[in-house]
């Protein structure tokens, strides 16, 4: 079976068209093809809460290229999964027909809890050498949201969706170049605050092993590597300590949007919103070498996430 799935973000969109190998108690996939468009979906979405018609026109132009895609290759089931910024915005209703038209699918606005559900799935490839006494907890750091959610090798046992990401917090606090103490300290409360909320129903203590996803974890980890460019297959499956990570979000977050750009592996679309993402990836982490007192020393980057989860969903 041929499956592809689609990922509408805050900041970017994903297509994975893959076939599925293995059985139906164990699948996997193997990639077809692996696209990623940056369009800035949820701009504006925080201060307004609608969809900016220039936002919707970037989002329909790569989603038809990903209907031309899905056309050339085939597909025998097909999935959108919308998330943070298509739940907030009083205009979603726009963005639906536009989807469905051009793809001939009703996109899926899912909740929080079922997004950090699909994260958890598509991130475990990350981390084969699991035992199933191991409490992974995936962080799922998203444009708009950020997911955390606990769960051994075989369930999810609690997770929790909060409105902290890379474009929110740029768009909420940070207007300098590069931003200002108070601007970061600002940015470092609402993460505190948002990390409290999580802790209430996922413990945090029981964590084991700390897996994190998404482009501005992935953006991070190049950073600590000290890559030239950027490089799928190094950056998966890395583990760095805690001390590496911090460094790396410190130095990002320090850096003017002129010296962001001219890092060899920064994506265009990631320069004017990994300082924030860089802020909040920092205290997440913190926050959960505090909840383990210290048991927790490293963190692993994974490329696989929701959208690996949403083209596993279509197995069954």
């Amino acid at each position: 079976m041929r499956v592809a799935a689609i990922d509408c973000g805050t900041n970017s969109i994903r297509l994975l068209i893959a076939d599925v190998v293995g059985d139906e108690h164990h699948p996997a996939l193997t990639d077809v093809v692996r696209e990623m468009r940056i369009v800035r979906l949820g701009q504006g979405v925080d201060a307004t809460g609608w969809l900016a018609e220039a936002a919707l026109e970037r989002t329909f132009a790569a989603v038809d290229e990903y209907a031309a895609l899905i056309a050339q290759h085939g597909a025998d089931r097909v999935r959108f999964v919308a998330t943070s910024a298509t739940r907030d915005a009083g205009n979603r209703d726009v963005f639906v027909a536009g989807i469905r038209s051009r793809l001939g699918v009703v996109p899926e606005v899912v909740s929080g809890d079922e997004e950090a559900a699909l994260s958890f799935r598509g991130a475990l490839n990350a981390a084969p050498d699991l035992d199933s006494q191991d409490r992974v907890l995936v962080v799922d750091l998203g444009g708009g949201s950020t997911e955390c959610v606990l769960g051994t090798p075989r369930e999810v046992l609690a997770a929790k969706s909060v409105d902290v990401g890379c474009v929110r917090m740029t768009e909420r606090h940070l207007g300098s170049n590069p931003p200002t103490q108070e601007q970061q300290d600002h940015v470092l409360r609402d993460v505190d605050e948002a990390m409290d909320v999580v802790a209430r129903t996922v413990p945090l203590g029981d964590t084991t092993r700390l897996v994190g996803v998404a482009g501005t974890v992935t953006t991070v980890t190049a950073m600590a590597l000290g890559l030239d460019h950027y490089d799928a297959d190094r950056i998966n499956g890395t583990e760095l300590d805690i001390a590496t990570v911090d460094r790396a979000c410190r130095e990002l977050t320090g850096m003017t949007r002129e010296q962001r750009a001219a890092l060899g592996f920064m994506h265009e679309g990631r320069v004017d919103v990994i300082g924030a993402g860089a802020l909040v990836w920092r205290r997440v982490v913190e926050r959960v070498a505090e909840a383990t007192r210290g048991r927790v020393g490293t963190v692993t980057a994974s490329e696989h996430d929701i959208l690996d989860g949403i083209g596993l969903s279509l197995v069954a």
